[in-house]
């Protein structure tokens, strides 16, 4: 299986990558995406992306990071590398207070606006969405961008139908996390009952999120993916196999990730 969003640079695992990886090669995870949310954090995803054959990496600006040091002109070159596979993560959160939505705003216009350029420049990368409680605000944001919303994919995805039906209207694909395992939440049950098979994924955002059967659990690893998919399986009806399956073709079209080479498993 693939993870498509965890932060392997996070306090949590940035002195224990090795062993996160060798637990999500045991799991049978056999690729992992980790996620920048600054130029300095994209640097850090790089060296981890370059010294891990098993992992790939982001470059973006986090709209909870849009107070951090950024250079826009370094995430360009982050995304240079052939192991960046999107932008991102970058979008808006209302939950939190801090940054103001007004800051984040103009982070987002203008991460967009270099995004579009880069486009021109050869660096036309999926881009990964952080939507929290935002939808309303944001899907006219992307919009406006003029980018193919084919291209977005909204991760971490714990809302209801209704902001299902936007997103899904949008054209954007979606990602759903350990939220979709819990017994609260469902309103997300029945969004993700709406997707079609074709424009989901699935992740962990590591280290956040801890699936059951495995939610006591902390941190929350890249190997605990398998436990979201197989609940999904079992909310659509189709065994865990075949599903599965979906979800890793959709995450390797999507982010344009190769086959694994069975010789890295557990690199």
């Amino acid at each position: 299986m693939i993870d498509t969003h965890c932060h392997l640079t996070f306090p949590q695992f940035v002195d224990r990558v090795d062993e996160v990886m060798a637990n999500a090669a045991a799991a049978g995870v056999s690729q992992v995406i980790t996620i920048g949310t600054s130029s300095p954090d994209a640097r850090a995803c790089q060296r981890v992306a370059n010294a891990h054959p098993c992992v790939w990496f982001s470059a973006g600006l986090h709209p909870l990071h849009c107070d951090d040091p950024n250079d826009w002109n370094e995430l360009r070159e982050c995304a240079r590398d052939t192991r960046c596979v999107a932008w991102g993560e970058l979008g808006l959160d209302r939950f939190h207070r801090t940054p103001s939505l007004e800051h984040q705003r103009g982070a987002l216009h203008e991460h967009l606006g270099h995004i579009v350029q880069w486009t021109d420049q050869g660096l036309a990368k999926p881009i990964i969405i952080h939507c929290r409680d935002a939808f309303d605000d944001l899907i006219p944001i992307l919009k406006a961008s003029g980018l193919p919303p084919a291209r977005f994919v909204f991760h971490c995805f714990t809302a209801g139908p209704r902001e299902m039906q936007m997103l899904l209207e949008f054209g954007a694909s979606v990602s759903f996390t350990g939220v979709a395992t819990y017994r609260n939440a469902p309103a997300l049950r029945e969004a993700i009952a709406m997707v079609p098979l074709e424009r989901m994924m699935v992740e962990t955002d590591a280290p956040f999120l801890s699936p059951e059967p495995v939610r006591s659990v902390r941190p929350c690893e890249p190997a605990f993916v398998v436990h979201t998919a197989r609940a999904i399986a079992v909310q659509r009806g189709l065994a865990a196999t075949e599903l599965e399956s979906i979800l890793d073709r959709n995450a390797r079209v999507f982010f344009g990730l190769p086959t694994p080479d069975p010789a890295h498993a557990a690199s």
